[in-house]
């Protein structure tokens, strides 16, 4: 049995074993900030609560980056081997996706309060969740498709992770283009917003492509991994988000730069397309709500990846919410409202058994470090 966190043989153990699993919680509490704020019932109480809650999300963020950035400076040797490991390297992509839930929330919550300032500081953290997302999105599969070992019946969809983080990136620039005068420089980021919906959809779609194959051939995932088939909303969700928001914002940049015949197409584009993938996850949802409930039968036990019930089913919330909107179709709210209920209740469970793994120090384990150790003897 693990030792408490504050018993550890030596407290750089705690930074010694530290992963990037850690930030899918900032994942997941980011969302479950910004679903608060959409909720059409939201009272200056509830915003309140969200604002508190996106805030505690940055303070997680600083902390889990410092413990981090510490493993690379006092365990580099250790560190290093993320790359070579096939399932925490993937965990990589939740840094930039955590961080997208920041400077999205310095939009929703910090324009409120600190004024146009936060605009600016969610502008400058939106280049570089880019930077992080385009970087790891091209260094994880190339270490996939060179120095690791991987199997197709031990694929699952945290494949996913390291894809993901570009539509991300995509959709916080549509949120980002809200606050942006319709100049260059946002017809720039539109750009690059769809241009990161590409690098991002393209190979997530391939991706459950083969996991659809593995599925088929190797049946369900072992229990231990079972939550990770709510991953595969997350493509989707977040892919039809992006549509959405970044066709929004298309017209008024697009007229206002002289692409009149382009700015009537493409908020259509960005609704029928957020339509078609929402029937698509909801495909993958039905999927694995029955995945859950085939291993809750024997237990699923707890780990980082039970945080998968948050993010991907959040920003798929989203979509609805923003359909919801731009359709004026008040059933889609209706049942977004329901789900974000849901939600809410799945991340206080996720996250008291968070707060209780780290407390006994079941979560402060690096496989990599394990598969190290097995390497040396």
């Amino acid at each position: 049995m693990k030792k408490p966190f504050y018993q550890l043989e030596q407290s750089r153990d705690v930074i010694r074993h530290f992963t990037p699993n850690w930030f899918t919680a900032t994942m997941g509490t980011g969302v479950v900030a910004m679903i608060l704020a959409q909720l059409p019932f939201a009272s200056s109480v509830l915003f309140m609560l969200a604002t508190k809650l996106w805030q505690f999300n940055i303070l997680l963020f600083i902390t889990f980056s410092i413990l981090y950035g510490l493993r690379w400076i006092l365990f580099p040797t250790e560190a290093k081997q993320i790359f070579n490991h096939p399932n925490m390297s993937l965990f990589l992509g939740a840094i930039p996706m955590g961080l997208a839930t920041i400077a999205n929330g310095f939009l929703s919550f910090g324009v409120h309060l600190y004024g146009d300032i936060a605009v600016q500081i969610a502008t400058y953290l939106w280049y570089l969740d880019v930077f992080l997302a385009v970087l790891i999105a091209w260094v994880v599969p190339f270490c996939m498709f060179s120095c690791q070992d991987h199997q197709l019946q031990r694929m699952t969809a945290v494949w996913l992770l390291p894809i993901v983080a570009c539509e991300v990136a995509a959709s916080s620039a549509g949120l980002l283009l809200q606050h942006l005068a319709a100049d260059q420089h946002a017809l720039a980021i539109l750009i690059m917003g769809y241009v990161l919906w590409g690098i991002s959809v393209l190979p997530a779609f391939a991706i459950l492509t083969i996991l659809m194959l593995r599925l088929a051939l190797h049946q369900l995932p072992e229990k231990e991994v079972a939550i990770s088939s709510w991953l595969c909303l997350g493509p989707i969700g977040t892919g039809a988000l992006a549509l959405l928001l970044l066709g929004q914002q298309a017209p008024r940049i697009l007229n206002a730069v002289g692409l009149e015949e382009l700015a009537t197409i493409v908020p259509a584009i960005g609704v029928i397309g957020g339509l078609v993938l929402l029937g698509f996850g909801l495909w993958w949802f039905g999927i694995a709500v029955l995945t859950t409930v085939r291993h809750a039968r024997t237990g699923i036990p707890f780990n980082f990846g039970w945080w998968g019930l948050t993010f991907p089913f959040g920003v798929f919330i989203l979509a609805i919410f923003n359909l919801a909107h731009q359709l004026q179709f008040n059933f889609f709210t209706y049942i977004a409202v329901a789900l974000s209920i849901v939600l809410l209740a799945l991340w206080a469970l996720v996250m008291k058994k968070t707060v209780v793994g780290a407390y006994s120090g079941q979560l402060f384990f690096s496989p990599c470090l394990v598969a190290l150790q097995q390497k040396m003897q």
